[in-house]
């Protein structure tokens, strides 16, 4: 079961990089900018376009993971202070950790597992806020988030539901939620002109974290545990936070050696759990 947690690595290592591609794409409207992206992302299986024909039924779950994910998430940081929306969206790990029994036949979760699901998300809280004071009071943003993080947990759970469908399918799901994420744009954005380095930005989002990682998710939860696969998630935040401090050249802080010792720690400990 252990065989879909270096996959699952790979997209968590290219979903690092979102963060830093989104800071250098931020005058971008957001929806065209994940439109374009999930539509490049798409298209290395575009050789493989047979293998986007999935019941109905595969293919809405599809576009409620991808699509869904990120419209409710971009609602979430236009109506709630940025750093909160984004912790309460990485709730998703400890969700799939959590739900992993309740969505998935055989599928036990034992104390160890969720003791280390929230370190996780402790160290995952730490890494995000970065010691920084948080506004306190409700932001009714707060809800989208928590329907956002709620969406990828359920859907990358009930992918092992459906019919077994090959990966490259997961083109077809970025497509069609790129084309629905170009039409709020149109509907919800002003029109912007983008320059050729956000051309070449976006290419590379949409080849990696808005791309290349779902092919890579979808693999590895074919092939792993759901549980220990959400127990690595929580790396995301960790990682993606490095990475914004290497490309300013600040050196991390004494709280993001915290959240690294706490996420690691948790992920070893709950991906040993049987």
């Amino acid at each position: 079961m252990k065989r879909g947690n270096p996959l699952a690595l790979g997209a968590i290592a290219l979903w690092a990089t979102l963060a830093s591609l989104g800071v250098s794409l931020s005058h971008v409207p957001p929806f065209l900018l994940t439109g374009l992206a999930l539509l490049i992302g798409s298209i290395p299986a575009w050789p493989l376009l047979r293998q986007w024909r999935v019941p109905p039924a595969t293919l809405a779950l599809g576009v409620y993971g991808l699509f869904g994910f990120h419209f409710l998430l971009f609602i979430a940081l236009r109506h709630a202070p940025p750093v909160q929306a984004n912790l309460v969206n990485y709730l998703w790990p400890l969700l799939m950790v959590v739900l992993a029994p309740v969505l998935l036949r055989g599928v036990q979760l034992k104390p160890l597992h969720i003791a280390a699901a929230l370190v996780g998300f402790a160290g995952a809280a730490i890494a995000i806020a970065g010691g920084r004071q948080l506004d306190t009071g409700f932001a009714w943003g707060y809800l989208p988030a928590a329907g956002s993080a709620f969406i990828w947990a359920s859907y990358s759970l009930l992918t092992r539901r459906v019919a077994r469908f090959p990966t490259a399918a997961i083109g077809g799901f970025a497509a069609v939620s790129g084309l629905l994420s170009l039409a709020c744009h149109a509907l919800l954005e002003p029109s912007a002109a983008l320059s050729g380095q956000d051309w070449l930005l976006i290419v590379l989002m949409g080849l990696g974290p808005l791309g290349g990682a779902f092919f890579l998710w979808d693999a590895a939860l074919k092939r792993g545990d759901a549980r220990s696969i959400g127990l690595l998630s929580f790396l995301t935040p960790l990682l993606s936070t490095l990475l914004l401090l290497v490309l300013r050249g600040d050196r991390p802080s004494p709280s993001i050696a915290l959240a690294a010792v706490m996420i690691v720690g948790a992920a070893l400990v709950g991906t040993r759990a049987r």
